[in-house]
């Protein structure tokens, strides 16, 4: 089951909703014309950025992960800056962008990703705060904490020098997850479904089954067996493992850029990858298409990074810094980049 979504006959009007529409905010580029598009083929859709209407007493941040419950709605964590304490972490919209509830000002300064998991019959939150402390919390739709869990009691993680900063969670078909310390120390740990831990692998490094921030990862089911997929990030690369944490494969050298986060729905995965572009692969891994992929653009995104706090150098259809993304259960995506002051982009699938 896709963590972040679960297509049951509750999603039907959800998916409807989102087809046909959301509230957005600036749906035209800034000549007036019809909304851009992105893609090829099969895999056409109209970009449409600044999704969701916040109230006037929150504001967007640094925008960071992206996640859709059973009822078509849609979570949405941000960081928070130094300075400005007291704001939540976790904004909530419904599937035409209408704010509804927001939670979780004890993690601000720290919000990062964000999936979401069925337990029997009620779906929960679960969360990796960063830069702040709980580091991971199982939490319910509204925030109400079930359990947290802080620094890993392990060999691996004995000296209190060495770093634990995990980024996202992975949901295994039999309940039990994998978290990524992907801004700390390169492991990851598999826990069970009650949250014992059962095993520690990877590490930093650039050898097989190592990691140079393995920021996102996520339980692929798109074959016969499910495998994890590592988002080795700056190592540039997609790596694929057993549930029992085995090395399997990695991606071809150039097939990913800096991939954050992964997500599927029925044969296709896509990566946002933070290099100003979206991939989509087939059942096979292989690439069908690289959405918003302009060389001269990214050259200038990744040129000391300035553009991601000069939303006025943003290009329509465009992408500076995709963090997480997600489809819905009508295919559509939703994006969460990487820039001051935060945006979310809706691609709404037209071919």
């Amino acid at each position: 089951m896709n963590r972040r979504q679960f297509l049951h006959t509750s999603a039907a009007s959800a998916a409807v909703a989102a087809a046909t529409g959301p509230l957005i905010l600036g749906a035209e580029d800034k000549a007036g014309s019809k909304t851009p598009t992105v893609g090829s083929g099969e895999h056409v859709y109209e970009c449409t950025h600044g999704w969701g209407t916040l109230p006037g007493s929150l504001e967007w941040q640094t925008t960071h992960n992206v996640a859709i419950d059973s009822a078509g709605l849609v979570y949405i964590t941000h960081q928070g800056h130094k300075g400005k304490k007291g704001l939540d972490t976790v904004m909530v919209f419904d599937p035409q962008g209408k704010f509804v509830r927001s939670f979780g000002k004890e993690w601000h300064g720290g919000g990062h990703g964000i999936d979401i998991r069925k337990d029997g019959s009620d779906e929960f939150l679960y969360l990796t705060n960063t830069w702040a402390s709980p580091k991971v919390v199982k939490a319910t739709l509204t925030g109400e904490i079930v359990w947290k869990k802080e620094r890993p009691e392990t060999k691996e993680y004995e000296n209190p020098k060495t770093a634990y900063n995990p980024t996202n969670v992975a949901f295994a078909p039999d309940g039990s997850f994998f978290v990524g310390d992907g801004y700390g120390s390169g492991y990851i740990m598999k826990y069970g479904k009650d949250g014992e831990l059962l095993k520690v692998f990877g590490g930093g490094g650039t050898e097989k089954g190592k990691f140079k921030t393995p920021h996102g990862n996520w339980i692929d089911t798109r074959g016969e067996k499910p495998v994890l997929v590592v988002c080795d990030r700056a190592n540039a690369r997609l790596q694929t493992f057993t549930l029992d944490g085995e090395f399997i494969s990695l991606t071809e050298p150039g097939t990913v850029l800096f991939p954050a986060n992964i997500d599927t729905n029925k044969t296709v995965m896509l990566v946002p990858d933070l290099h100003a572009r979206i991939s989509l692969f087939d059942k096979d891994n292989k690439v069908i298409a690289n959405l918003g992929d302009d060389p001269a653009w990214r050259k200038k995104v990744l040129d000391g990074f300035k553009v991601r706090a000069q939303p006025k150098q943003w290009e329509a259809g465009k992408f500076v810094h995709p963090h997480d993304a997600c489809f819905d259960p009508a295919g559509n995506i939703y994006v969460a980049e990487w820039v001051d002051g935060g945006r979310i982009s809706f691609l709404k699938k037209v071919g």
